[in-house]
């Protein structure tokens, strides 16, 4: 008996001594197993920016991306290998990732990101658009100034010609049979007159054909001469018919006829004709009427050259002609 009960006693005492070793084991591997942890979480950490690193890696490469993807499969390895995720670091690793992947998209080096490149594009092509309307409407500009300054000095030249004045010897006594002289209207006025403006056209809007005898034309004007068997009277720089101042007067023209270098109206006629002449605008004889054809070549030439048609001898005509 003695010997079972030494034997149970024993077998007792190493159950208890095995209990307490396995207990001390136990915490002696407790701080391991911590610290384990504690190298796991760190590991985790790592991962996270190892996995962020190849994205910056992939994207940031001159001019062709390359895959980061081993060092990001590596990084999730060795976050899967410690059995423990930090929800903290994984989300700190994807608000890197989301941070820097716009900024990695738009300063890739050769290949810029397909929506900035469009825009890019557009912009582009919108400014070179409107850079070359700029061009074509100041060239269209430059080209109008061009044809200004080219009449201007057209112009220019034709009035530095001088003309100079002639005496012609013309039949002023006779009164003329191949121009029709025209009839009198009281208070008429000139077609178009109205339209005329500046000092240069006064006479031709205030003109009124008046009726009067000899004596009062006499009285009134200090100079009036005889040609083609009518009467005409000065004023102010200006010839004009004098109605009434003979009886069965002729007047080719009913109007005022600027006064040229003090001749009288039949010689302004005449110079205007020769001038006209040189010109090519008349082709008819230098007889001093102002007839029919004589103011259609004056109208010609006002026409080209800008001026008033009044079909009649007035100072821009005469300056334009080089008659001053």
């Amino acid at each position: 008996m003695k010997t079972v009960l030494v034997l149970i006693c024993s077998l007792a005492l190493a159950c208890a001594a095995g209990g307490a070793q396995e207990k001390n084991k136990s915490k002696k591997q407790a701080p391991k197993k911590n610290q384990a942890q504690s190298s796991q979480h760190a590991v985790a950490s790592g991962g996270g920016q190892q996995k962020t690193k190849g994205s910056q890696h992939g994207t940031n490469v001159g001019g062709t991306p390359v895959s980061g993807g081993g060092q990001k499969t590596k990084g999730k390895t060795a976050h899967n290998a410690s059995g423990s995720y930090s929800a903290r670091a994984g989300s700190t690793a994807g608000y890197q990732k989301k941070a820097k992947g716009p900024q990695n998209a738009t300063t890739v080096g050769a290949h810029p990101a397909g929506t900035g490149a469009q825009q890019t594009k557009g912009k582009t092509k919108g400014s070179q658009q409107i850079a070359t309307q700029q061009n074509a409407y100041h060239d269209a500009q430059k080209t109008k100034k061009s044809k200004v300054t080219a009449t201007s000095a057209a112009a220019f030249q034709s009035s530095t010609k001088t003309y100079k004045a002639q005496h012609f010897n013309l039949h002023t006594k006779a009164r003329p049979t191949t121009i029709t002289g025209v009839t009198f209207q009281q208070n008429r006025r000139i077609v178009g007159s109205q339209n005329w403006q500046g000092n240069n056209y006064w006479a031709f809007r205030n003109y009124r054909p008046v009726w009067h005898d000899r004596i009062w034309w006499g009285s009134h004007y200090n100079r009036v001469v005889f040609a083609f068997g009518g009467w005409y009277y000065w004023n102010a720089g200006w010839w004009y018919p004098a109605w009434g101042y003979a009886p069965n007067a002729y007047y080719a023209y009913d109007g005022p006829i600027y006064g040229y270098n003090g001749l009288p109206p039949d010689q302004v006629i005449a110079n205007v004709q020769s001038a006209l002449q040189q010109q090519g605008y008349y082709q008819g004889e230098v007889d001093g009427l102002l007839g029919p054809l004589t103011r259609a070549a004056i109208a010609n030439y006002q026409r080209d050259h800008g001026l008033y048609i009044t079909s009649a001898i007035d100072r821009p005509t005469l300056e334009s002609l080089g008659m001053t």
